[in-house]
């Protein structure tokens, strides 16, 4: 599929589709009212412009349709931090890092888990 370019909007639907699926338009009606507050027409025109670009898979069942994701959602993520890092830390995760933990919004938690990260990142890249 390429690059993944997603919207928060598209976000909130796969999201949906990626904890479970196939979902009837009445049930991703019924989920994106309750998490994002959404109206049956907005969440059917989404769907509908999400098909155009490919993003779900639609299918015809009986009298109403079900779908399914057509991203894979760690494609998805792994795209969209790339874009971020790019365009905002000119693609450096270290200029990332530095800047969170300047303003001191890493925990001691978060900062062991990077440490972590980092040792495991190492060792593949060593042998």
């Amino acid at each position: 599929m390429g690059q993944i370019k997603l919207t928060g909007s598209e976000w909130s639907v796969l999201d949906s589709l990626w904890r479970e699926n196939p979902q009837t338009v009445m049930q991703l009606v019924a989920n994106l009212g309750r998490t994002v507050g959404w109206a049956k027409s907005t969440t059917i025109t989404t769907l509908r412009r999400m098909e155009e670009k490919g993003l779900v898979h639609c299918e015809i069942a009986g009298k109403g349709k079900s779908y399914t994701p057509a991203v894979i959602k760690g494609e998805a993520e792994v795209s969209e931090t790339r874009s971020f890092l790019d365009r905002v830390y000119q693609g450096s995760v270290g200029l990332m890092v530095s800047a969170m933990a300047q303003r001191q919004e890493l925990s001691r938690e978060e900062i062991a888990e990077l440490r972590e990260i980092l040792a495991k990142a190492e060792e593949v890249t060593e042998k």
